[in-house]
């Protein structure tokens, strides 16, 4: 009896501490056979997609796995380095908290290549909240939260095994291997590597259309697992090396770098994690748990851009402490604790350096009151002391309301702020001739006052069925209104990039509409149209974000053929995105040759794969992206003359390859 009690007390204390929220909830899905799913009865308005929904597509880093779900946008950074970039709420990635088990991951020098550091295979399940998440995570968080749950231990296969390869020369090797050590020890290898070899030029304009890469990638995992004394714990080490080259099809790092004989860039990138996690469950008290987590980081990346040099180093250290219980009953419960973090950045930008260091200590407590039958509420707030922000208090709120059966309202309110790392959160504009002018306003990070926002948010959701057919119809609202920002200005010329504190307004207003149904057995569509209306008030006048299209629908078409005995069966997925105008800087003082429009184009990209199961252990995937082939017009302004003034590689809003196919297998031993 004590046992099975334990076995609760532990799983209650993973999600407390962030060990393994998802692992209840993809028990769940496996039994609905469902890869995406929106609960009705939690506060946040989160959606957990499982292992199911990451295999849909080609899904070989954390940047890849959104291409099938319509609350992240994924695009391309620029048109030389083939990084993945993505938004929600129209917002990119720095204004998201990206974090792997609940502990910060993608952040400062890791901003821009660090989801292209945590490969697909390794990932079990991801969370995304929209909106302000949770004090317990920090108060960085602006858009919303991203959590990133990696396979365990205790439950992974004990070998696995995982190849890719695509048109675009890009290949790719996962193996995993799991061993239980002794009954409260388990450990998990996990080895990921991959490359591209050749060089393509689609598109003709001298430029390789995707860079030369080599990636080499180690994850070693241990795992303790004691319900009898209530302890639980996770120990992990992950080192990286990573390469990308870039440029003019002739170029060659060996002979040409930091020349003029032909354009090239190369990033060199070398990164160390270790990280810890232990809780404890009370015994006498099954509603309280105490959780330790503790994260190290170190970050180093050389690199040059033509003539432009840029290198940084980045050492991070993250604290949490984590305390739940009850007041009185379980209707009534709290969360407090202390969280400590600690950034070093060293940074030569052009040769100049930019030094920084900054400490932080925060103490948080977030109440919660849920009757679990058609209310609950989630208030929250945090009061940190930092080197760089003063002292501040962040408050944070959620509320849940079940007006019928299957239908949830949901509102939230928050706040955020950060640091804005400049130069490393615009590592794509390097690519460009365009002088980076910063312009002081006497803060203490580049001359520029931290960013502060606040997030509100409406959403509804309703499941029902017509007949036999599940059906879902949700929308949702929010807004982002910043008091400061760092803004990015492209639009005072092509010639430069300005960097400056907002004198006026800024905010992001995002709609979307969901409508998802299962018509026949195992045939699911999904779909989704969003609206962005994102303005900030530049130098000169109000101005629409740039690279951002208003208007965009989403379908993803999903089928499985009924399951022999034999556990064979074929699943099929076809995923549809379309683009509507999107606002291009400025660049009519060019010569004309050298000139974008006002406006992009709309377009259509589609994607589809096909996988064939053998059974539990053996399976082969086949697809092709971009279906269409569509590729953006122009890619590059001033090609021709790579170290002219006129030449841009970073004003990418479409495709650069075109259609590519891709096959890969997946093997995994029980």
């Amino acid at each position: 009896m004590y046992l099975k009690t334990s076995g609760v007390l532990l799983f209650s204390l993973f999600s407390c501490i962030g060990f393994a929220q998802d692992t209840l909830q993809t028990i769940q899905l496996k039994t609905n056979n469902k890869s995406i799913t929106k609960s009705l009865k939690n506060p946040l308005n989160t959606q957990v997609m499982t292992s199911k929904e990451l295999l849909k597509a080609a899904c070989c880093n954390l940047a890849e796995s959104f291409e099938t779900n319509p609350s992240i946008d994924v695009n391309f950074s620029d048109a030389l380095t083939g990084t993945k970039q993505i938004k929600m709420l129209g917002l990119t990635s720095p204004y998201l908290l990206i974090a792997t088990e609940n502990i910060p991951k993608v952040r400062g020098a890791s901003q821009i290549y660090g989801m292209s550091f945590i490969p697909g295979t390794w990932v079990e399940s991801i969370q995304i909240t929209k909106g302000a998440g949770s004090v317990v995570n920090g108060f960085e968080s602006i858009s919303g939260q991203i959590n990133a749950e990696l396979l365990k231990p205790l439950n992974a296969a004990p070998y696995f095994i995982n190849t890719y390869a695509s048109s675009d020369a890009r290949f790719e090797l996962n193996a995993h291997v799991g061993t239980k050590l002794n009954p409260k020890w388990s450990s998990l290898l996990l080895l990921h590597g991959n490359t591209r070899t050749m060089r393509t030029d689609m598109n003709a304009d001298g430029f390789m259309d995707n860079p030369l890469s080599k990636q080499l990638n180690v994850l070693n995992r241990y795992q303790y697992y004691n319900p009898e004394s209530g302890w639980v714990g996770f120990l992990s080490l992950q080192l990286l090396q990573d390469q990308k080259i870039s440029g003019q099809m002739s170029f060659n790092p060996l002979t040409d770098g930091l020349g003029t004989q032909h354009w090239g860039a190369n990033i060199k990138s070398k990164r160390a994690d270790f990280s810890s996690k232990v809780g404890y469950v009370f015994k006498d008290k099954p509603y309280q748990s105490i959780g330790f987590q503790n994260a190290f980081a170190t970050h180093q990346q050389e690199s040059y851009f033509g003539l432009r040099t840029y290198d940084i180093s980045h050492k991070s250290y993250y604290s949490n402490v984590v305390f739940s219980s009850i007041i009185r009953n379980t209707m009534h419960k709290f969360t407090t604790g202390l969280t400590g973090t600690y950034d070093d950045y060293q940074e030569y930008f052009e040769g100049n350096p930019y030094l920084k260091s900054m400490v932080d200590v925060g103490a948080y407590v977030e109440y919660t009151y849920d009757n679990t039958d058609n209310f609950s509420l989630v208030f929250g707030g945090r009061v940190d002391k930092h080197s760089s922000l003063g002292t501040f208090v962040t408050p944070r709120f959620h509320l849940r309301y079940n007006p019928w059966s299957f239908g949830v309202l949901r509102l939230s309110a928050g706040e955020g702020r950060r640091m804005a790392a400049v130069f490393a959160e615009n590592q794509n504009i390097m690519a460009s001739s365009r002088a980076f002018v910063i312009e002081n306003a006497g803060g203490n990070w580049y001359g520029l006052n931290p960013e502060r926002a606040r997030n509100y948010g409406l959403s509804f959701l309703q499941k029902f069925r017509i007949g036999i057919k599940n059906v879902e119809v949700g929308f949702d609202f929010y807004r982002t209104d910043f008091q400061n920002q760092v803004v990015v200005d492209l639009y005072q010329g092509p010639q430069q990039v300005a960097f400056y504190n907002l004198k006026g307004n800024s905010y992001a207003n995002s709609f979307q509409l969901d409508f998802n149904i299962e018509p026949l057995h195992q045939l699911y569509f999904r779909t989704a149209y969003k609206y962005y209306d994102i303005q900030t008030d530049y130098r000169w006048e109000r101005k629409e974000k740039p690279m951002q299209a208003k208007h965009r629908f989403f379908e993803n078409i999903a089928y499985e053929t009924p399951h022999k005995p034999e556990g064979q069966y074929w699943k099929f997925d076809l995923t549809i995105n379309w683009l509507g105008v999107q606002q291009l800087p400025y660049t009519v003082s060019n010569t004309g040759i050298d000139q974008f429009p006002a406006e992009s184009a709309p377009y259509t990209i589609a994607n589809m794969q096909s996988t064939r199961i053998f059974g539990k252990q053996f399976e082969v995937y086949a697809g092709i992206e971009n279906l269409t082939n569509y590729r953006q017009p122009k890619a590059i302004l001033g090609a021709s003359d790579p170290f002219g003034v006129a030449f841009d590689a970073s004003i990418v809003y479409a495709p650069i390859f075109g259609r590519m196919y891709y096959a890969g297998l997946r093997y995994k031993l029980d």
